[in-house]
């Protein structure tokens, strides 16, 4: 989580340097304890794909901050080979499938990338993420029909952070409770605090056992909140400082520190520890996407299309 969150503050500064990242930056800040919590509720062949709010994600599954930070550079090195950029991280390697800057796109993939794991055989789940604004795209509608008639391994997560942009869940539905949206479908579905990582394990944990059990898909509802604003241009005029100071007082990273704390897991000076190696890990990121070369000319047109069958579905 604290490595989540710094390398987002550090990126965000070096966006702010004229130069530096271009493009489109969605932060994942506040949103860091679902990260946590999937990941250890799944394995590592467990894939996970997501829409543009992806840096975190893919910290989580095991991309480096080397390749993410190199990735928002532009750079040769980076997860998508620097053709990406922000909002389009990806990694065979380690399962993360991106990183989509389509509204609600990842959703009909996700289900996808499930069909392709009940096919092969596998006992892997996908994670399948997306916001409340992508909560309203027919999209959803579509792939909760087919995953549910189906029984695909996959766990819809709404990472609802109360903000499609700008627009509060109240400007742009009479249902505000996302998670009910699959009692049309008849999907087991439950709204979870996404400010706390436990609460995260235990419900991903239990999606994944029925996953596993042939039982289908479960809808959660992560109720979170983004620090920052939607975007790094975004001026948040729609919400107060006193709403963003009161989500703030329940920080998941610091709640987890007290936890560590008040448990003896873990000393003061520890966590002071592993904070300084975090901090070293993300200063050699930056390091690492200066140095780093741009694409050769050559690379443009590459990875458009591909001649052969795609290795995650052959066997």
């Amino acid at each position: 989580m604290q490595l989540i969150r710094q390398f987002e503050l550090k990126s965000e500064e070096m966006y702010k340097m004229a130069g530096k990242i271009r493009g489109f930056f969605h932060a994942y800040i506040g949103q860091e304890a679902i990260a946590a919590g999937c990941m250890t509720a799944t394995s590592p062949d467990d894939p996970f794909i997501t829409a543009y709010r992806d840096h975190g994600l893919a910290l989580a599954k095991g991309v480096s901050a080397n390749a993410c930070m190199a990735e928002l550079y532009g750079k040769a090195t980076g997860c998508s080979k620097g053709k990406g950029g922000s909002m389009h991280f990806f990694s065979l390697e380690h399962k993360f499938f991106g990183g989509h800057g389509i509204v609600g796109a990842q959703i009909g993939t996700g289900a996808g990338l499930a069909f392709a794991e009940k096919y092969r055989g596998t006992q892997n789940v996908v994670l399948c993420y997306f916001g409340d604004g992508a909560a309203r795209q027919g999209m959803l509608h579509e792939t909760f029909n087919l995953a549910m008639l189906w029984k695909l391994p996959v766990i819809f997560i709404c990472e609802n952070n109360n903000y499609a942009m700008g627009t509060s869940i109240s400007r742009t539905s009479n249902v505000i409770d996302i998670y009910k949206l699959a009692d049309a479908y008849d999907m087991p579905a439950d709204k979870v605090d996404g400010m706390n990582p436990e609460s995260v394990h235990d419900s991903v944990a239990r999606a994944v056992k029925r996953a596993k059990e042939g039982d289908g898909p479960t809808l959660l509802e992560m109720k979170t909140y983004r620090y920052k604003g939607h975007s790094v241009s975004d001026p948040q005029k729609y919400r107060s400082k006193e709403e963003v100071d009161e989500y703030k007082d329940q920080d998941p990273i610091i709640k987890v520190a007290n936890t560590i704390l008040e448990n003896a897991f873990a000393t003061k000076e520890d966590l002071q520890a592993i904070d300084q190696k975090i901090l070293a890990i993300v200063d050699e990121s930056v390091r690492f996407a200066e140095e780093s070369p741009w694409p050769a000319d050559d690379e443009l047109l590459k990875d458009v299309y591909i001649d052969q069958h795609y290795p995650f579905i052959t066997d």
